[in-house]
């Protein structure tokens, strides 16, 4: 008996159009945010050895592709960070909600790789769910805004992201007030309520423009009726939290502090609900939670690099026949530098 593999459907959208369908990954745009937070597909079945064998060339071309995007984007895992930001960032919405001035908000802070990215957009995805589940039936609602600091960033630019995302048009004749104004508005009207902005470590304050940055935002705060949300590193040894700029903002914002997973239950966790997730043919399963210590070793404790090893050694099995992790191969994958500088050194002499 012949088996049929559906070909994907992210597949059949690059063959369609590569650049659009890129483009609807970019959190920074409305069309990528809202692609996030829908479910997303369900993983391939895993077929069995003579299943797979019996394929043809096509086929198993397709099937491993579904294979190499299910790992491409292995789930978010929800760790204490995660679980914990999204607990203050709903309180915070919810005692927002009537205020009229002087709103709180949150800073999440830590090193590179310890999961800051993933903890607030996994807050914005959850505030965005339970606003469609409350409004199920009313369109034109934009209940969460996310952005990037860019690096260098000037007054205008921010501006410029938040309309950006929205889908605003930005013209080189366009002021700041002028974007300022039209997104307060298209806010306003669209009951926006969780303002999130990563890489808030681009700011300096000790520079005219990074002050000037940091005014915009502020501005923004007080004219968008939404609880407003910041992520970067390091941000409570920076210069944003000193002075009378950094003060009004350390007056208003809690800090959730990220940092590397210490070897201990959780990290244990983190690495067999990865494994779980794995769809290997000659994978055997509790091969990952049997070194988990070396990957604590390996990664330094960090979320983001345990989830890099695993996902690239996942595809390079696929890629290569091999079908299944191992030390050797998880050693072969490269990882950031700020893993390897938290990585304990018989790790780094072992491989």
């Amino acid at each position: 008996m012949e088996t049929h593999v559906t070909p994907p459907g992210h597949i059949a959208d690059a063959a369609k159009d590569t650049a659009d369908d890129q483009a609807g990954y970019q959190l920074t745009t409305l069309q990528g945010w809202r692609r996030f937070t829908t479910e997303p597909p369900a993983p391939p079945e895993l077929l069995s050895k003579d299943e797979y064998e019996r394929l043809q060339p096509l086929q198993r071309e397709l099937y491993d592709e579904e294979r190499l995007d299910h790992h491409a984007r292995l789930r978010v895992v929800a760790t204490s960070t995660v679980r914990h930001t999204v607990t203050c960032g709903r309180r915070l919405v919810l005692l927002n909600k009537h205020a009229i001035s002087a709103r709180r908000g949150l800073i999440v802070s830590g090193p590179a790789g310890t999961g800051k990215t993933i903890a607030i957009t996994q807050l914005g995805r959850a505030h965005e769910l339970l606003d469609q589940a409350r409004h199920p039936k009313v369109t034109g609602r934009i209940p969460v805004l996310y952005i990037t600091v860019p690096p260098a960033a000037t007054a205008r630019m921010i501006a410029s992201e938040f309309a950006r995302f929205l889908g605003l048009p930005v013209r080189r004749s366009s002021n700041i007030t002028d974007l300022i104004e039209a997104v307060v508005g298209v806010c306003t009207d669209t009951r926006t309520g969780l303002v999130l902005v990563d890489e808030l470590h681009n700011i300096s304050l000790t520079s005219r423009t990074g002050a000037e940055v940091a005014d915009t935002l502020k501005y923004f705060s007080e004219r968008i009726p939404a609880t407003f949300v910041y992520a970067g590193i390091d941000i409570e040894h920076s210069n944003l939290l000193s002075g009378t700029r950094g003060q009004q903002i350390a007056g208003r914002f809690t800090l959730i502090p990220t940092a590397p997973f210490p070897y201990n239950t959780e990290w244990k966790g983190l690495v067999a609900t990865l494994e779980s997730t794995l769809l290997l043919h000659r994978h055997q399963p509790g091969t990952l939670t049997g070194l988990d210590r070396y990957l604590h070793e390996r990664t330094g404790g960090m979320i983001g690099a345990l989830s890099h090893a695993i996902r690239g050694a996942a595809i390079d099995a696929i890629l290569t026949g091999a079908e299944t992790i191992t030390k050797k191969s998880l050693a072969a994958i490269p990882l950031d530098h700020s893993a390897q500088s938290f990585s304990h050194p018989a790790a780094r002499t072992r491989r």
